[in-house]
């Protein structure tokens, strides 16, 4: 079971680059993230700077990490 993390908002930051560009998680885990954040979506689109979000730990931590396939030719 993977542990429980902490990500730092840094300027201009939106809750799902964050995600994604910190934690490589994509759209499906917003609902989990802010679930585990009580307060963090009053706090508007763009986070303030420093905001501290909490990332709960997952059952397979490489099931998250797992991105699909895109081919752009045949």
């Amino acid at each position: 079971m993977a542990e429980e993390r902490r990500l730092v908002a840094r300027s201009g930051d939106k809750l799902d680059l964050m995600l994604w560009r910190d934690a490589g998680l994509g759209p499906s885990e917003l609902t989990r993230v802010l679930d585990a954040n009580p307060g963090l979506a009053d706090l508007g689109p763009i986070l303030p700077l420093g905001t501290i979000v909490t990332v709960p730990a997952t059952a397979d931590a490489n099931a998250t990490r797992v991105r699909p396939l895109i081919q752009l030719w045949d």
